[in-house]
């Protein structure tokens, strides 16, 4: 059954790379959004360290996006994908077996540096496939990234219901499922994949820093790292505040499939509005969505949570606004970045930008680690730190406004 497999290999198979996209997104959602909850109630970490760590994975991967992309182009896209799934492998058993601190963080760390390594890889892969495809007079390549983003929004709904089922039995074995999920995608993609030719060129990172000789530019991206800060917590705040309403990690499965849904069925229309209406003018609206979606959980924070279903009311306005924000930030921010680069320096840029986010990750989160804290049992004291989270998107909003004033005629 491999042969037709291994024959096909010596190009690109697009329907391999979208498969692999949606077994990612298994493994990945089926475990992280459950870490915070284990690091809390099993590991007894405080609100700090565990915004610490989270942030440090977050780092890892956004930080590195840059790194695996230049390592794909130096040694080809298949020894970096399945070097990605090994390191990731690596990072879930340890998260499994790890019982102190140290051992937990490397093993979040390497999760992020595995996503580092085999996502720009298969994206370049499949924009390869997709031109070859658009020349041959098939699907185009815009058809295979919208299918790309299908696929993986489908491996976002069914991993954190297939944690949430697997969480009675613990969380570590939910990271042992998540390892076996890697494992099997690099036995596949290890016959699937096709074969790199060896490369002479020199490894070389374009040169980050010119990116950073455009005030503009920095002003854009830090402006812009609110957005990965407030998506972060998915993953960080909302746990917290599905304990304060009497809930369990059993209920995070089902608000990531709401998020999940919503980018399925309103992405494409979002899209298009927001092409109608224009980047810079759509981007204040995408963070003013998200500053109201933390303080739709700070009108409720001091009250006790009702006993019937209406106590996760303040968790699913919470998604469904900071989805719909990310529908719309996400595309437009990406739409803007080669206003600021050239075609030589557009990886750069890209890069500088996740990086940003991964740097407000790690800072914002360790410094309200402690105060969200205070937000698991009903009190005036739980509003202060989703007040604060709204404070920071609403802010970029305003700045966007201002940083972006000369793109308006581009």
């Amino acid at each position: 059954m491999l042969l037709p497999i291994r024959h096909s290999a010596t190009q690109p198979w697009p329907p391999v790379l979208l498969g692999s996209q949606f077994v990612f997104n298994v493994g990945f959602y089926a475990v992280v959004p459950f870490l915070a909850v284990f690091l809390r109630d099993d590991m007894m970490l405080s609100g700090g360290l565990i915004g610490l760590i989270l942030g440090l994975r977050t780092f890892s991967q956004q930080g590195m996006f840059i790194v695996g992309g230049a390592l794909s182009d130096r040694y080809g896209a298949r020894i970096v994908i399945l070097c990605g799934c090994i390191l990731r492998v690596a990072g879930y058993l340890l998260l499994a077996f790890g019982e102190s601190l140290f051992p937990i963080i490397m093993g979040a760390c390497l999760t992020g540096i595995g996503g580092a390594l085999f996502s720009p890889s298969i994206e370049a892969l499949l924009a390869k496939a997709g031109t070859q495809s658009e020349l041959a007079g098939k699907r185009s390549r815009a058809e295979w990234f919208a299918l790309f983003a299908v696929c993986g929004e489908l491996g976002a709904v069914l991993g954190p219901v297939a944690g949430a089922l697997l969480t009675g039995l613990g969380f570590r074995q939910v990271a042992l499922a998540g390892a076996g999920i890697f494992v099997v995608a690099l036995v596949v993609l290890f016959f699937c994949l096709p074969p790199t030719n060896a490369s002479k060129q020199t490894l070389n990172i374009l040169p980050w820093w010119t990116t950073f000789r455009n005030p503009r530019f920095v002003a854009f991206i830090i402006a812009y790292s609110s957005w990965l800060l407030s998506y972060n917590q998915l993953y960080f705040a909302l746990p917290v505040e599905i304990q304060r309403a009497g809930g369990s990690e059993k209920d995070l499965g089902p608000l990531f499939m709401l998020a999940s849904l919503l980018i399925i069925i309103l992405q494409l229309p979002l899209a298009r509005f927001a092409r109608r209406v224009g980047a810079v003018s759509i981007l204040p609206v995408g963070f003013v969505l998200i500053s109201a979606s933390f303080l739709s959980v700070a009108l409720f924070a001091a009250t006790p949570a009702p006993e019937n279903g209406l106590r996760l009311l303040p968790s699913a306005c919470f998604v469904t606004l900071l989805t719909l924000g990310q529908m719309l930030l996400v595309p437009s921010v990406k739409d803007l970045i080669p206003w600021f680069a050239n075609e030589s320096t557009l990886g750069a840029h890209y890069g500088a930008l996740a990086s940003a986010g991964g740097c407000a990750v790690l800072a914002g989160n360790f410094f309200l680690g402690n105060q969200l804290d205070d937000a698991l049992i009903p009190s005036t004291k739980a509003i202060y730190p989703w007040l604060q989270l709204a404070f920071f998107p609403l802010c970029s909003a305003i700045a966007m406004v201002v940083i972006c004033r000369p793109m308006r005629n581009r």
